[in-house]
């Protein structure tokens, strides 16, 4: 019954992307078959998901804002190189000579 509902009848909803078929590889004497559905989630979430949403959520957050922070900074980094000001006399990254590299 539930076979049927999964690959058939569709009496559940109707969804943004509904994919469904099988596939077999050579060699291999079985047949697979997939299901891909997208669309929006209409069943109530339990307090474990919604936990585990917010996590998840928040972890994408954070390493959004982290990766956008060291891209900034990589910026700055390489215009500061390219106006010749230099902080600390003796040290270097690096950065700037194999940033102008990549354009020779």
């Amino acid at each position: 019954m539930g076979i049927r509902i999964a690959l058939g009848d569709r009496t559940w909803g109707k969804h943004f992307v509904d994919s469904r078929g099988t596939f077999s590889l050579p060699f291999i004497k079985w047949r697979f078959y997939y299901v891909f559905l997208l669309g929006k989630n209409k069943r109530a979430y339990t307090r474990r998901e919604k936990r585990f949403s917010l996590l998840a959520f928040s972890t994408l957050v954070l390493g959004f804002m982290l990766l956008s922070v060291l891209f900034g900074l990589l910026l700055l980094y390489l215009l500061k190189s390219s106006l010749g000001i230099n902080i600390f006399p003796e040290i270097s990254l690096e950065i700037w000579d194999w940033f102008k590299d990549l354009f020779n």
